[in-house]
């Protein structure tokens, strides 16, 4: 064999029992739509590759631990050294005003605002953040701040892409992950959609029945009088042929409208009443909850 070390095998990592394993043996990482939206956005950079490396490094399990912060996430990953190499990968967290502007964007919905306060993720929020100028997830290499101690030159490393993988299915597990990662933790986004819900409800006094039914909802605009649309009001709104096309909706947890809002400071034999009512929500929605 040549004295050139690029004609050297590569090293075996040395194999750890408790390792963070990926859930995903085979194929692509990432069950939801936003972490598969999240390696796809790794992957569009030209990382595929060196992406793949890592895949079998968050199979084997690899990755000791990590940490999700504010801005940056941090982990040890055990390679071919004894030391386990120190990975941290940030991301410009969002400022104070623009993450006010997404908040008032998705409370403005009634449906996105209800999905996330019931711990859903809509599919429209990456659409939301583009509206306010912040996208959701890194635009180019240059939104990430990767760093390994590995003597790699590559940017990813295996190190790096084992990591990744694991945030994805970390994000699996609790979407809002990844809006801590931009910033923003669950119970603190949460409660600004309550807090904006709550004052969502003030009308003018010259506004009719039908506009404060739209204000205290947090839709965008009024809804005009019912005499208004009497002509037009059994007209189907889009063709049978349109209707067919469309996707399914998605299904939706029988008990989403009791989880949008505060539990009522009522205890039932010592229980919360959101949470005594809502196996009930289940039964009738035909569900063994």
């Amino acid at each position: 064999m040549s004295g050139r070390w690029e004609d050297w095998p590569p090293a075996k990592p040395i194999r750890v029992d408790g390792g963070i394993r990926a859930r995903s043996k085979r194929g692509a990482i990432g069950e939801q739509w936003w972490s598969r939206r999240f390696i796809s956005v790794l992957e569009s950079y030209g990382m595929s590759g060196r992406l793949a490396r890592g895949r079998n490094y968050a199979r084997a399990g690899q990755v000791l631990d990590f940490e999700l912060t504010q801005g940056k996430v941090t982990a040890r990953v055990q390679g071919s050294r004894v030391r386990p190499y120190q990975v941290r990968i940030g991301v410009l967290p969002l400022t104070t005003a623009q993450w006010r502007r997404v908040q008032d964007r998705l409370a403005s919905q009634a449906l996105f605002r209800a999905k996330l306060l019931a711990g859903e993720m809509p599919r429209e929020i990456e659409e939301v953040f583009a509206e306010c100028g912040t996208p959701l997830f890194p635009r180019s290499p240059a939104d990430l701040h990767m760093h390994c101690s590995c003597p790699d030159w590559e940017v990813p490393c295996k190190h790096l892409a084992a990591v990744c993988y694991v945030l994805a299915e970390d994000f699996d597990r609790d979407p809002f992950g990844m809006l801590a990662w931009r910033g923003k933790a669950r119970d603190e986004l949460l409660g600004a959609l309550r807090r904006i819900q709550a004052g969502s409800g003030q009308v003018s006094p010259g506004q009719g029945a039908a506009a404060a039914g739209a204000a205290r909802s947090g839709l965008d605009v009024p809804a005009p009088p019912l005499e208004e649309c009497l002509d037009g009001f059994w007209s189907p709104g889009l063709s049978p042929a349109r209707l067919r096309a469309m996707p399914a909706a998605p299904v939706t947890a029988p008990d989403l409208l009791l989880r949008s809002f505060d539990p009522p400071a009522i205890a039932v034999r010592g229980r919360d009443l959101a949470d005594v009512l809502a196996p009930i929500y289940q039964r009738l929605a035909g569900h063994d909850g």
